[in-house]
């Protein structure tokens, strides 16, 4: 379970979360919802320990990721698929983590196996599109078999075939009782992959609820999603006027 209790982060002047409390239950997947610039990335690395809040708390099975012992094991995570060794082979990404925590190279074989991988795994990252950077990214977040996941924008650069695996890898692992945050940007995915939601806008909670639930207030998910955010985007296309010439 991953909980966040009054967790506030401030950059400067600048409020990126805003006393957020929510929870995310095991046995589901969790959708993380949000117009640019909500906190959505900014959250999770707070419950990562990647950044220190200003305020509140955020836990994974209790307690902060810091005192988790082989954290690995027990949350996987994928927030920027090219943070890598671009001269580092896949293999070799995936074997450096696996050393740092105790765990074996036949888990290496397997997770390179699962994402579609092994063929390349001898090659550069480097080289790699964008598309293959998040199979490797979802491969190390998979690697110590943890019971929770966050994923951020997982189907970014997946061609069709692509986000369709990664859909059913992860209603596979929610239905195996694991924990499961996908933030996206693409409404109609969330709609065919989550069963909860999560939705911030301007670092404050908006509403945690269920994709039926949200739904049933509109004619669809995202009109529904878009009225709930309304007032909560950092651009909006309706409030700006073009001035100039396009010759």
């Amino acid at each position: 379970m991953i909980e966040a209790r009054g967790l506030t982060k401030r950059f400067g002047d600048k409020l990126a979360v805003d006393q957020l409390t929510f929870t995310v239950e095991p046995g589901r997947i969790t959708g993380f919802l949000g117009p640019n610039g909500a906190g959505k990335t900014t959250t999770m690395r707070l419950i990562l320990g990647l950044d220190r809040a200003n305020g509140g708390t955020a836990t994974i099975n209790g307690k902060r990721y810091a005192d988790l012992v082989n954290p690995l094991r027990t949350v996987g995570a994928l927030l920027e698929a090219k943070s890598i060794h671009n001269g580092r082979s896949a293999r070799n990404h995936l074997l450096y983590l696996a050393q740092t925590q105790g765990l074996p190279a036949s888990r290496v074989d397997a997770m390179l196996e699962l994402v579609g991988l092994r063929d390349v795994a001898g090659k550069r990252a480097g080289g790699y599109s964008l598309g293959m950077a998040q199979r490797l990214g979802v491969a190390a977040a998979m690697l110590g078999d943890p019971e929770v996941l966050l994923l951020d924008e997982p189907v970014n650069g997946l061609d069709p075939e692509g986000i369709r695996w990664i859909r059913n890898l992860l209603k596979n692992l929610a239905a195996h009782g694991r924990t499961v945050l996908v933030s996206s940007h693409l409404i109609s995915e969330v709609a065919q992959t989550a069963d909860q939601l999560i939705v911030i806008g301007q670092g404050r909670l908006l509403a945690q609820t269920t994709v039926a639930e949200l739904s049933a207030r509109s004619h669809s998910l995202e009109e529904a999603f878009f009225q709930l955010t309304d007032g909560s985007t950092e651009y909006s296309a309706s409030n700006i006027a073009y001035q100039g010439s396009l010759s």
